[in-house]
């Protein structure tokens, strides 16, 4: 018996058969993972399995590559703070069907549950805005982007090598482009938001975290989502019409 047990963000938790679900996880040592939790559709457990909470875990499977069993128990949830907060809400949304959507199972990811963490806790700070959790948003699929092999170079030209004037990304090679030297394939470039800019302090605005949103949707779907046959997940893509 193949045993494991971690504290872990929950990303979703799907219905299966009349009183079970199928229960998806973020830990920082295991990575994402999944598997059957007993009751998990019932009125006790549902409350437990909603995304963003954190929960203690146990998986346990007869083989390491099985889908396995989870037992549960909270350990805290954010989602007081968000009751009745339907931006607030979507953001996490968002936040947790882009993991599920992009995190290969059983490769831990640290970084990753990292930034969700911290996306989590400045969603539950009152003070925040929409604007703050969107750009978080963007930061924390730019480390996806470089966890999967992917990485965005944003510090310097790829034309000419200066750190100066960085406003382009080049589609083809994730690369940042200065002002001058992408002058004149302006519309074939997309925007480089200045709150993704090394050592910009510039607070994120509407415009900036759309081009955001813009930017890591392009490549996480070059890269990962159309690579298996599924677009941006629906819960993202109604986060981001809020900037539209």
């Amino acid at each position: 018996m193949k045993t494991w047990r971690d504290e872990a963000i929950v990303l979703s938790a799907i219905r299966h058969g009349e009183s079970d679900a199928v229960l998806d996880v973020l830990s920082a040592a295991h990575g994402r993972a999944r598997g059957f939790v007993k009751g998990g559709s019932g009125r006790r457990q549902r409350a437990v399995l909603q995304a963003g909470n954190r929960v203690s875990v146990t998986w346990a499977a007869r083989l390491e590559e099985n889908l396995g069993r989870f037992t549960v128990e909270l350990v805290s949830s954010p989602l007081g703070h968000l009751l009745g907060d339907g931006a607030r809400l979507a953001a996490l949304s968002a936040a947790t069907a882009v993991i599920a959507a992009t995190v290969p199972e059983r490769e831990a990811v640290p970084g990753v549950h990292t930034a969700l963490e911290a996306l989590l806790s400045l969603i539950a700070v009152e003070h925040t805005q929409q604007c703050d959790w969107a750009a978080a948003l963007v930061h924390l699929e730019v480390g996806l982007l470089a966890t999967l092999g992917f990485g965005l170079d944003l510090d310097r030209c790829a034309a000419t090598g200066t750190a100066a004037n960085l406003v382009y990304v080049s589609p083809k090679t994730g690369r940042a482009v200065s002002v001058m030297a992408g002058r004149p394939y302006h519309d074939k470039l997309l925007p480089l938001p200045p709150f993704l800019r090394g050592g910009n302090s510039l607070a994120p605005d509407r415009e900036s975290v759309a081009d955001g949103l813009r930017l890591t949707r392009y490549f996480l779907d070059r890269h990962v989502w159309s690579v298996h046959g599924r677009g941006q997940p629906p819960a993202r893509e109604r986060f981001a019409a809020c900037f539209a």
